[in-house]
């Protein structure tokens, strides 16, 4: 087990990711969900060679973060990136172990990388894993606004958006975790989702496939409203729907 406080400048803790894990392709990125009431979340899931997943969450300083990774294959681990790092962990797993404790130094978005190592991804292997995510003490960063009845969203309704040019509306279900961070699930026609994240009132991720990982994204703002492409799929989110009135 590693427990430690992290300094309050990262930059000064911030450790270089290892030239040794597979991380060839894009990641996989996936948000950590909290049940009502609870402060954490266990995620079974898989990865192949040089695939790697980023699961995350918002949290804030002061508050401590566990992480434990269970898994089938002695060459699966995890690193956890601070707010605003693509790169840069302020934990290794190849070099400390599959568990984390410590003290968070700075509100915003962490993400918790899950990666198999260079010579397991060469070979093709996979690993069928257990991750346990919590964090601790505070208050966790979520929204008070009330539910849809029957519903996970704080708001439902219908957006501008456009497929290969031609305009038309899509419904919407947003999930406000709070200070600006929110899940936009967007129903595309044919009945298939598209989720969006939003952190700090601002695009940050949306849920492509590896398939569309070369797909073009670009996000910008057009007034009071965020427009995201998509290859063909343009959406036009409401900063309302992101931080409520």
């Amino acid at each position: 087990m590693t427990s430690r406080p992290l300094l309050a400048a990262l930059a000064g803790t911030l450790i270089a990711l290892s030239a040794t894990p597979a991380m060839a392709q894009d990641p996989l990125v996936k948000p950590v969900h909290f049940a009502k009431g609870t402060s954490s979340s266990t995620i079974r899931d898989t990865i192949r060679g040089e695939q790697y997943i980023d699961y995350k969450l918002v949290a804030q300083a002061g508050q401590t973060m566990k992480v434990e990774l269970k898994t089938s294959n002695g060459s699966n681990y995890f690193n956890i990136l601070p707010p605003g790092s693509s790169a840069e962990a302020l934990f290794i797993g190849s070099t400390s172990g599959n568990r984390f404790s410590g003290q968070l130094a700075a509100d915003g978005e962490y993400t918790v990388r899950v990666y198999l190592m260079r010579s397991a991804a060469r070979r093709g292997e996979s690993a069928s894993f257990t991750l346990n995510v919590g964090i601790d003490g505070g208050q966790l960063a979520v929204s008070h606004d009330a539910k849809v009845k029957g519903t996970n969203y704080h708001a439902t309704g219908e957006l501008r958006c456009s497929f290969s040019g031609t305009p038309t509306q899509c419904h919407f279900g947003v999930e406000r975790i709070g200070r600006g961070a929110a899940l936009v699930t967007i129903t595309r026609p044919g009945g298939q989702s598209r989720t969006i994240y939003f952190g700090h009132g601002k695009v940050d991720w949306s849920d492509r496939s590896q398939a569309e990982k070369n797909m073009p994204f670009k996000a910008g703002k057009q007034g009071d409203s965020n427009l995201v492409t998509i290859g063909i799929e343009q959406y036009e989110i409401p900063d309302a729907v992101i931080f409520g009135g």
